[in-house]
């Protein structure tokens, strides 16, 4: 359940979760309930600005289009070199090609946990939501951009159930 939020600012990023076979529930004006399915449709996204679909959660969808049945094109409008995190996703197995402004990103492919480096806040969530789906042990370096963006966010993920635990140097 996704509290204290402003679902009407999220319409955008709520349509391609339910495209992608999410159920989504308003619960009220500030809560929605997300109910994710293990049938994962891809769909090509190009990121614009609000109210299109924003470059900040680009990173994210394309982890979710790994495991979506088919093959999908994600398009970044917004910032240069917004790709950065791709090549960490392939060493976690991903398959996905990028040419210019465009990732092919094909699925459903297993990913396999391996040891990775954040290269700015969005890839670090990224590389932790791929993580959390790949077979084996993930280790995410360099999360200082992670700790952020993201406060807690281990704890948030252990409350629903995740695996994860961080580990001090």
């Amino acid at each position: 359940m996704l509290t204290h939020s402003q679902p009407h600012h999220l319409d955008t990023i709520i349509e391609k979760l339910r495209y992608s076979g999410a159920a989504i529930e308003q619960l009220n004006n500030h809560s929605l309930r997300v109910i994710g399915s293990e049938d994962i449709r891809s769909q090509d996204i190009t990121t614009s600005p609000y109210p299109g679909f924003p470059t900040d959660m680009q990173a994210q969808f394309i982890v979710l289009m790994t495991q979506a049945s088919g093959t999908s094109i994600i398009t970044e409008t917004i910032f240069d070199r917004r790709f950065t995190h791709i090549n960490e996703l392939l060493r976690l197995g991903a398959n996905i090609e990028v040419s210019g402004d465009k990732a092919l990103v094909r699925g459903k492919t297993p990913l396999s946990g391996a040891e990775t480096l954040a290269t700015d806040l969005r890839a670090s969530a990224s590389l932790v939501l791929a993580g959390l789906i790949a077979n084996g042990e993930t280790i995410v370096n360099e999360v200082e951009h992670l700790d952020r963006g993201y406060e807690k966010l281990e704890g948030k993920l252990k409350s629903l159930g995740a695996h994860i635990e961080r580990i001090k140097e």
